[in-house]
């Protein structure tokens, strides 16, 4: 088996899969060869991924949370960004940007779920056929724009520059566009501090303390500005990629689609968790060991970078009956598309939400769908998924009244 996980090719092509089958039966502890670095420990397997993930003390993501990252980019954002944090600023900050998404804020947020959904459903069925990745590229970013009181008109400028930021494969346009972000950021929050609103910056901004040896003190602008970037970043990519896929797998199966309608709405709980599982839109998270240690009998050495590979994990034949099937009745189902432990994804709520208004408005519109084109993949080892598909909605027959 050639194993190469930092060439792109075989995730643009969908045909990654096999490599990792391979490696979760005759090598779940990977040494995998880097041309112009040490190299990095490959995990497949579910129960060793979920071990370093719940072990923050051995394995750290201060010192990056994913492959090919800029070491002098991570260091500058180091303990302030979630995503490259540690306790206990990991803890204290998330605590306090967790209210945002908390249940008090629950209502409001499926009000705005729930308006940009019936929107964005009823112009796409009135054009019939389309590219799916225009309406599931505009779902999560409508919805995170608006709730943090982003100006309508930057809305598609700042949902391509966190594409850009994410998912390019080249690391200097990926670092401009971070900075683009972040700039953007710093003038939004000097905004809300001269003028407040009822958004989320400004929620943050003012109304959420972060506890901290036994006092209280408000997030800094940097924290701020760094978080907005990662909140940008978790909402807009795990929605797109699992809606396009959801849609591309159900065009597929038209079975699963009939199935799910026959449930109606109380199968969607449980149809949004197999669409996370399947599509795993965060490939991969790095960790870096901070002690001599083992991983399933494996030395590691302190400094080792550890990589765990969600879409792995959440294939795992020890775990899942049949993982390579689609099955929206599939209970239970235990996956890891948010990650696992202290950074499980902030948004996770979110997302959720989006997927399940999402599905119960096209169940209200749709027979199905019918491929036009072939379904395209995006080249990244990190955030992964369907860059493109053309798509045909099957309108449901009008109901008519006695």
């Amino acid at each position: 088996m050639h194993i190469d996980l930092l060439d792109p090719g075989p995730f643009s092509r969908n045909e990654f899969w096999p490599v990792f089958a391979w490696l979760r039966a005759n090598a779940p502890v990977y040494r995998h060869a880097e041309p112009d670095g040490p190299g990095f420990w490959v995990l497949s397997r579910y129960r060793d991924i979920v071990q370093v993930y719940g072990d923050s003390d051995t394995f750290s993501s201060r010192h990056g949370m994913r492959l090919g990252s800029d070491p002098a980019a991570v260091a500058s954002v180091a303990q302030q960004m979630l995503i490259v944090s540690d306790p206990p600023e990991h803890t204290n900050v998330k605590r306090a940007l967790s209210k945002a998404f908390g249940p008090a804020q629950l209502p409001k947020l499926e009000q705005m779920v729930a308006e940009v959904v019936g929107d964005l459903v009823a112009e796409a069925v009135d054009r019939a056929e389309f590219d799916f990745i225009e309406l599931a590229k505009q779902l999560p970013n409508r919805v995170v724009c608006a709730m943090m009181g982003i100006p309508r008109g930057d809305w598609s400028w700042i949902g391509d520059l966190t594409t850009e930021a994410f998912d390019s494969p080249d690391e200097a346009v990926r670092s401009h566009a971070h900075s683009e972000i972040f700039l953007y950021f710093i003038e939004l929050l000097r905004q809300r501090r001269a003028d407040p609103g009822d958004d989320l910056i400004s929620q943050i901004a003012f109304d959420v303390p972060v506890q901290e040896s036994g006092t209280e003190r408000m997030l800094t602008d940097e924290e701020i500005v760094f978080n907005c970037n990662g909140i940008l970043s978790g909402a807009n990519e795990t929605t797109r990629y699992s809606a396009a896929g959801a849609v591309n797998m159900f065009a597929r199966l038209p079975d699963q689609w009939a199935l799910l309608r026959r449930t109606g709405p109380a199968g969607i709980d449980s149809a949004v968790e197999e669409i996370l599982r399947w599509t795993t839109p965060g490939v991969h998270a790095l960790r870096t060991a901070t002690r001599d240690t083992e991983i399933a009998g494996v030395a590691v050495a302190a400094g080792d970078q550890v990589t765990l590979w969600n879409v792995s994990a959440n294939r795992d034949e020890e775990l899942f009956d049949r993982p390579e099937q689609f099955r929206v009745d599939r209970r239970p189902n235990r996956h890891i598309a948010f990650g696992h432990g202290r950074h499980l994804c902030l948004g996770a709520r979110l997302a959720r939400l989006e997927l399940s208004a999402l599905l119960g408005e096209l169940l209200a519109h749709l027979d199905g769908f019918e491929l036009t084109g072939p379904a395209l993949f995006n080249a990244s080892n990190f955030t992964w998924g369907v860059r493109s598909l053309p798509v045909r909605l099957l309108r449901a027959p009008a109901v008519t009244g006695a």
